[in-house]
């Protein structure tokens, strides 16, 4: 599965605000000093996570810091820092061809080319994102309790700002939580090279007259949710999300190519531009996607089973199915093994095409990024944890991830059928985790 960079933006403006509060509820003189020897200290939990993608593909390297500290009596503060570096080559959507194909770079000012029968791949990839979120919990009343939240982060490119709540109630002696959240978000692109013209054609050197100034989206996110107890081993949730997004939601940087009906064969582009007929992608302005969520976790005399199901579906025409099994085996008193088995399905867009036809009428939408295609996924993995005579806790796990898909009906035809127009993707995962015991 492609990676899909996650865009959330690195904290300024609520930080000076979220210290001043801090600063008011420990600026009791006396009270302060005397719950501050009674408070936990602060929780922190560090990882690093590395997902290389095969073939020269997507490769991210994250580094992430979390923190959780008990600042008044039952009120907790928690902060994260997250950085991203991201590289390689990313499928830019066109199909391949039995010639030399040339591109535009995003930017305008270069050109690469890829090999006949080679797939399509952007080497100009490359990103780096610092993400922040300060979330502030407590108990406002005996059963009840609220937590508030604010993301930022900032790339090259994009920009996110968002704020969240979320209220959960205990009720039947605390054997059930009642759950309900909301978070708003609003996102600024400004892609490399400006956003292209939907289903403008790819222009030569130094031409922009395709492009436009940068765009933004709002999305809105909805939780309700159920946790319940079921017997001093198991513990069942199910949760029903909605998630309502508005505004620029086109990739700038995939394209399409336009292909002649009969031969498969690339057709030419713009006159004097050099290049066959790419065309950028055009997504719909909205999209709503719905969820629901059922999770079963079960400790067996210290080994604990955790099963979860997720069901999928937008408006888009995409609906998923993820299947996730882990078991928890522990061993040695300190130790555990946690093998990982995912299973992931989803059907295409109605809108997902992998190539376009020369002549025939221009869709309203088209993409052609395989992660709006037909494919499924699958994951498996091993994770080893141990404490540490400090109190402290670490753990490793790696994991295969291998994709297959197909590719829209009726785009092999021609010199199109002699070609894998729907790459198998296979990613190595690796993650260390370190928790620092409490001081």
């Amino acid at each position: 599965m492609q990676l899909k960079k996650r865009r959330k933006r690195a904290v300024r403006e609520i930080g000076t605000p979220l210290a001043a509060a801090t600063c008011a509820l420990l600026g009791h003189a006396v009270p302060a000093v005397v719950h501050a020897q009674e408070l936990m200290p602060w929780d922190i939990d560090t990882s690093m996570l590395i997902y290389s993608e095969s073939d020269g593909r997507v490769r991210d390297t994250s580094l992430n810091l979390r923190a959780r500290k008990e600042m008044r009596e039952e009120k907790f503060l928690g902060l994260t820092l997250a950085l991203d570096s991201l590289t390689g080559a990313s499928p830019s959507g066109a199909t391949p061809a039995g010639v030399v194909q040339t591109f535009t770079s995003p930017s305008g000012n270069s050109q690469y080319t890829v090999a006949p029968a080679a797939q399509a791949l952007d080497t100009s990839f490359l990103d780096t994102r610092t993400a922040v979120t300060a979330n502030w919990e407590m108990p406002v009343t005996r059963l009840a309790l609220l937590s508030v939240g604010a993301s930022l982060s900032d790339e090259y490119d994009y920009t996110h700002t968002g704020i969240n709540a979320s209220l959960a109630r205990d009720f039947n002696n605390r054997n059930t939580t009642l759950s309900f959240g909301v978070a708003l978000a609003n996102d600024t692109i400004d892609p490399v090279g400006g956003s292209p013209v939907a289903l403008a054609p790819m222009l030569g050197l130094g031409d922009t007259a395709n492009k436009r100034a940068d765009q933004s989206k709002d999305v809105t996110d909805w939780l309700i949710g159920v946790t319940q107890v079921l017997n001093r081993h198991t513990i069942v949730q199910f949760n029903y999300s909605l998630s309502q997004a508005d505004g620029y939601l086109t990739d700038s940087y995939k394209m399409l190519s336009v292909v002649d009906p009969v031969t498969g064969n690339p057709v030419l582009g713009p006159p004097g531009s050099g290049l066959y007929r790419y065309l950028y992608e055009s997504r719909p302005d909205a999209r709503d996607k719905q969820s629901v969520f059922a999770l079963l976790k079960r400790d067996f005399d210290g080994d604990v089973l955790e099963t979860s199901y997720r069901y999928m579906t937008d408006d888009w025409g995409v609906d998923s199915h993820t299947l996730d099994l882990r078991y928890r085996w522990s061993f040695g008193g300190e130790r555990y093994l946690q093998p990982h088995l995912r299973f992931y399905q989803q059907t295409a867009a109605e809108f997902y095409r992998t190539v376009l036809f020369d002549g025939a009428p221009l869709p309203a939408y088209a993409t052609a990024d395989h992660r709006l295609g037909e494919f499924d996924g699958l994951t498996v993995g091993l994770k080893y944890g141990q404490a540490t005579a400090r109190g402290s806790e670490w753990s490793a796990r790696i994991e295969y991830y291998t994709q297959t898909g197909n590719a829209s009906p009726g785009s092999a035809v021609g010199a199109l059928a002699n070609f894998d127009l729907y790459p198998d993707l296979n990613a190595l995962i690796a993650q260390f985790n370190y928790k620092f015991g409490r001081r």
